[in-house]
């Protein structure tokens, strides 16, 4: 199986001068600009796509409408893929206009405690671990010989790493992704050897364009 995680466009949230808190929104227009940039780039990378799932935020729903245009393939939504404390600790998700607030501590820091203390009932980074890990196992036994496209978040691609590598619960090393960066794993049978392999993390080329016209704006003080 070949398993393409793709991190959603640039959204609201993701805005260093956000203030409104733990929220659903939607693309940014820059954000809707990477989007469009990674549905064109996409199928010159990888012919055909078997399958595509997607987080059901709005943020990664989004983006894979950008994807699914590009390919002409059905959007399949499933909680597993929304990003961390926005589900509870039985994996079902919270209200998109209901979200709980994330705790002043990082997930990592303390990965058996909730990440929304706040709101009873919260998941803890273990928690998220698992309903991730389940998502990837059955993706392992539902497309063996296929290739998945995942469009999700930086904690869900960051936990994949954590899955697939083995990693205990107290982690050492923030794996980063950019918006709509495309990280590509592939699941094999070798007996006696390792059944994963890494072949890239968090591509972007298909954001030249985008990012400079961006550096150019702020070298100018265009709005």
């Amino acid at each position: 199986m070949q398993l393409y995680l793709i991190r959603h466009g640039q959204s609201f949230v993701n805005l260093k001068e956000w203030t409104g808190g733990n929220q659903d929104t939607g693309l940014t227009e820059l954000g809707h600009q990477q989007a469009n940039a990674l549905g064109a780039w996409l199928p010159g990378e990888v012919d055909e796509i078997d399958a595509l799932y997607a987080s059901s935020m709005q943020r990664a729903q989004e983006t894979a409408a950008y994807v699914s245009l590009a390919y002409g393939v059905h959007v399949v939504t499933d909680d597993r893929l929304r990003e961390i404390g926005n589900n509870r600790a039985d994996h079902t998700p919270w209200p998109g206009d209901d979200l709980p607030e994330y705790g002043e501590y990082w997930g990592s820091e303390r990965p058996f405690s909730s990440v929304t203390p706040e709101r009873d009932g919260g998941e803890s980074l273990m928690h998220f671990r698992i309903r991730v890990g389940s998502f990837i196992e059955e993706m392992t036994r539902k497309h063996r010989d296929q290739t998945v496209v995942a469009v999700c978040h930086g904690g869900v691609i960051e936990v994949t790493f954590d899955h697939v590598f083995n990693v205990g619960p107290f982690r050492r090393c923030e794996v980063w992704c950019k918006n709509t960066g495309v990280t590509r794993f592939e699941y094999v049978e070798h007996p006696g050897r390792e059944t994963w392999r890494l072949h890239y993390h968090s591509r972007a080329e298909h954001l030249r364009n985008i990012d400079s016209e961006v550096e150019i704006r702020k070298i100018v003080h265009l709005p």
